[in-house]
């Protein structure tokens, strides 16, 4: 067994000694004693008003009491702030004491509040025994029996073995208590950055759980959507987070700061922001609330991966592709291929940028690199494949308005129907404050019930002014869909790089390309609805064609005032 103990003409035992403050005129020998005062964890100092907390002073207070029946006088004490008694060389202060007995020689006793709070090793508690008893010094424990004599020394040696029991018995509890508890889909120890620990009240009990950080969540997405975009190193990335507002939570120790490097690392690889909880390398689902999807983290892993191969530094590559192109030949075998920037120089010192695959670097892709002009030309070439037809623009306008007219058609009936309830309101609470004035009625009820007339009057009045909102909002972003959709090439082109960017994110998911054409799209919403109902729209006119009415149960124009009561209820 190695001992974390540490002897005697050790380096750190002539530190330790060189930091001992200078002592006062010696006492009389054989009644000088030190107090060891120690807790297991820092939290235990957190118990209490006390800053001290709770174990601490009553372990104090032992001590004293039984330095006081022995008649020794108490000359130092010593205090372990949240030190684990398997840890012996980490703590500072015990180490600080016994650095003093083999140094000064002016202790005489020590006084312990259990044997446990020294060690809970046999092998560190003889060797800590046998360097006091060298020198003389008497080990005292203020609640157990023991002394210098054999029935001492047996309780001494009884008392050692059973805290090294309990001390791996307690280990092994836990042990299995903390995996128990992440099987159950429980957090272990602290809320990470985006979370809170907090307490929920269930079934009449306190519960420790974990919730979102209302503050810090937020911003906790918003690095992974920036580093998804390829756009950020880690460094950048911190910047742009610590000039939005995220900091660490502040501790009593250190103060909110700018979340480093090393923790953006980590916590963009961590499984947890997915919602689970991972113990002893077994990952289980948890319980806590997820921040972001499996899509998006799968994307993040993909950056983080093509930028440590081989202790490769990359540099971060600005094009306003980025982000929106994706493999058309890995689409065709259901993977995803993320297309990435590499930039290369000819002996002439000529710089050159191509697309090309991320699965290329993993060899499960065979797709060339593309030159980054001819892959700008296939974009803008595609714009011309998404436009609306003019016909389409002007039924779906139509629709949309005649949708609107018989909906604010409802809304004036509503909104008569509205008004005349506050009126009604109105009425009841002039008659409530008049029997109010009357101080023989009972003034609990009444004033309920006039609380109750407001929040009423609240409730319809908000009702009566947001009644044609909800579709008047819809309308316009589909009208603004349609314009921007009624010559995109040439609006494309008339864009700089910037609004190329933003133009491609608000129209496209996925732009998927190949032997440099674009083969293919993911389109957002709206966009997508509406190119689907000009595509219902084309397929009905031309159906119509080779049938009679009598044929056709239902015509392209009915069917697409449908759709678009879809849009206008769905679209938000």
């Amino acid at each position: 067994m190695v001992s974390a103990y540490v002897g005697p003409g050790n380096d750190a035992d002539d530190d330790l000694a060189s930091e001992l403050p200078s002592l006062p005129a010696p006492l009389k020998a054989g009644d000088r004693a030190v107090i060891y005062l120690r807790v297991s964890s820092p939290g235990q100092f957190k118990t209490d008003y006390d800053p001290e907390g709770i174990s601490i002073p009553a372990q104090r207070v032992a001590c004293q009491n039984k330095a006081n029946q022995l008649g020794l006088t108490i000359v130092d004490e010593y205090i372990e702030p949240g030190r684990s008694a398997t840890e012996m060389s980490k703590r500072v202060e015990f180490q600080k004491l016994l650095a003093r007995i083999r140094n000064h020689q002016d202790v005489d006793y020590v006084i312990v509040y259990k044997l446990s709070r020294m060690a809970r090793n046999r092998f560190d508690d003889a060797i800590v025994m046998a360097d006091l008893r060298k020198r003389n010094v008497t080990l005292v424990s203020a609640t157990e029996s023991i002394d210098d004599s054999p029935v001492g020394q047996l309780m001494h040696g009884i008392l050692a073995t059973f805290n090294e029991y309990q001390s791996r018995e307690s280990g092994a509890d836990i042990s299995y208590k903390m995996g128990q508890k992440a099987r159950n889909g429980g957090t272990l120890g602290r809320a990470r950055l985006g979370y809170l620990n907090i307490f929920d009240r269930f079934d009449g009990r306190e519960i420790r759980t974990i919730g979102v950080d209302p503050e810090r969540a937020p911003l906790v997405q918003l690095a992974f959507q920036l580093y998804a975009t390829g756009d950020y190193t880690l460094d950048e990335l911190s910047e742009e987070l610590y000039d939005r507002g995220l900091r660490t939570r502040p501790t009593h120790r250190h103060p909110a700061q700018r979340v480093s490097k090393n923790k953006l690392s980590t916590m963009l690889r961590d499984r947890y922001y997915l919602g689970y909880v991972i113990y002893k390398g077994e990952e289980m689902q948890g319980r806590h609330e997820p921040l972001i999807d499996e899509n998006l983290f799968d994307n993040v892993q993909e950056i983080l991966e093509s930028r440590t191969n081989a202790h490769e530094r990359r540099r971060v590559h600005h094009h306003y592709l980025k982000g929106s192109l994706f493999c058309g030949r890995c689409q065709r075998t259901g993977t995803v291929g993320r297309m990435i920037i590499q930039r290369t120089t000819n002996r002439h010192g000529n710089e050159y940028l191509y697309f090309f695959c991320r699965n290329k670097q993993k060899g499960t892709c065979n797709a060339p690199h593309i030159n980054v002009a001819l892959v700008e030309d296939a974009v803008e070439a595609h714009y011309a494949t998404i436009r609306f037809r003019s016909d389409f623009i002007t039924s779906i306008r139509n629709q949309i308005a005649e949708a609107i007219n018989a909906q604010e058609t409802a809304d004036r009936l509503l909104q008569k129907q509205l008004t005349t309830e506050l009126q009604a309101l109105d009425a009841q609470e002039e008659n409530l404050i008049d029997l109010a004035a009357d101080a023989t009625l009972p003034q609990p009820k009444i004033k309920a019930k006039l609380r109750d007339i407001a929040h009423q009057r609240r409730r319809l009045t908000e009702r009566l002014a947001t009644t044609t909102e909800d579709l008047s909002s819809s309308a316009r972003l589909i009208d603004a869909a349609l314009t921007l959709l009624e010559n995109p090439q040439e609006l494309y082109r008339r864009c700089n790089e910037h609004q190329r960017r933003l133009f491609n994110q608000a129209i496209f998911q996925q732009l998927y390309i190949d032997d440099e054409q674009i083969n293919g799209h993911r389109l957002h919403e709206p966009f997508g609805q509406l190119h689907a109902a000009q595509r219902a729209q084309a397929g009905t006119c031309g159906a119509t064609r080779h049938k009679t009415s009598r044929d056709a149960p239902e015509s392209g124009n009915s069917r697409m005032k449908g759709g678009v009561g879809v849009l206008l209820q769905g679209v938000h």
